[in-house]
């Protein structure tokens, strides 16, 4: 019969075989020799179990592209046309391409046989279909909620896709910078100033409208911004709406807010700026935006790239423009 001493000491060995052999870490979770554990995050349809690190990785979110690459997160295939070129996934082979979202790929996804997908975007119709031809595979969707702040919407899809590659500190980081931002521009901000955004495609200048609008429409909430020009019925169409330039010139606004669509989806082939098409707008040419220079373009990306880095980046932008003024 072992002596109690004896029976501590084996009690002890062994644990610590157990600990060494699966590790520890400070959250509960233990990973250890190419091991794999789980972690619970919430997402748009509830909570999801990954294992990390996932070993085969799916993404069609494009607005998780940037700071996956910031990562080094390797995937195994993406929609390559709808990325922006700015990251490096376009111009890595090993990356399978599953197409825009009109027309994409679905059989490439089953043959990468992922563990996890990133779904979302211009994807987001595809739920099901990835739900039924890849079972096996954790499904985790981030688009930011109708009803939810956009900015902490860009925020949470951050922080749960630091929490599932082992990358929180980093994502803490990224969200801060929006946060630092949106404080420059609320600080920079003369109130009062009526701002107008428009999105330029095939020459053409459209309207965005606050709110719904696509891309920019958000920014107003966020940052405070009175609109130049509301109207009823307005959509989040990537053209923008249907309203006359006359009547953007109409709403004579202090700042205009600018996003050059064909800028990331034509840039290989012969299209007008934005830049140019505002400013040779013989409608807009006595607005006081334009007389003022006060027009703040999106990054040139921002059609493929809608994450937070791109806001981030705009509403610095935006902060410069508006302290130079001040």
């Amino acid at each position: 019969m072992l002596s109690p001493r004896t029976r501590w000491v084996a009690l002890s060995g062994a644990l610590a075989l157990a600990l060494s052999a699966c590790g520890a870490t400070s959250d509960g979770n233990q990973e250890s020799n190419g091991e794999t554990t789980t972690v619970e995050v919430e997402d748009n349809h509830g909570t999801q179990s990954v294992e990390v690190p996932p070993a085969t990785v799916v993404a069609t979110d494009n607005r998780v592209f940037e700071t996956l690459d910031t990562w080094n997160v390797e995937l195994a295939a993406a929609p390559k046309p709808i990325m922006p070129d700015t990251v490096s996934y376009t111009k890595n082979a090993d990356v399978i391409d599953l197409g825009n979202h009109r027309e994409p790929d679905l059989e490439a996804v089953v043959a990468a046989d992922p563990d996890l997908i990133i779904n979302g975007q211009r994807f987001a119709d595809y739920y099901d279909d990835f739900q039924q031809l890849t079972p096996d595979a954790t499904l985790v969707e981030l688009d930011p909620r109708d009803g939810e702040p956009f900015d902490e919407e860009l925020k949470r899809q951050t922080s749960t896709l630091g929490e599932i590659f082992d990358n929180e500190d980093e994502a803490d980081q990224i969200n801060q910078d929006l946060d630092d931002a949106i404080e420059r521009v609320k600080n920079a901000y003369q109130e009062g100033e009526t701002v107008m955004a428009v999105n330029v495609s095939g020459g053409e200048i459209g309207y965005i409208a606050p709110g719904v609008g696509r891309t920019l429409g958000p920014v107003f909430e966020i940052l405070g911004l009175t609109p130049a020009l509301e109207i009823e019925g307005a959509s989040d169409d990537h053209q923008g709406d249907d309203i006359s330039v006359e009547a953007i010139a109409d709403a004579n606004p202090d700042w205009i807010l600018v996003m050059d669509r064909d800028a990331a989806v034509s840039a290989d082939e012969v299209y007008t700026p934005a830049e140019q098409v505002i400013q040779g707008s013989e409608a807009l040419s006595n607005v006081s935006a334009v007389q003022e220079g006060n027009v703040v373009y999106m990054p040139s990306d921002t059609y493929t790239n809608e994450g937070i880095q791109t806001y981030t980046e705009f509403f610095n932008a935006l902060a410069d423009a508006m302290e130079n003024k001040s």
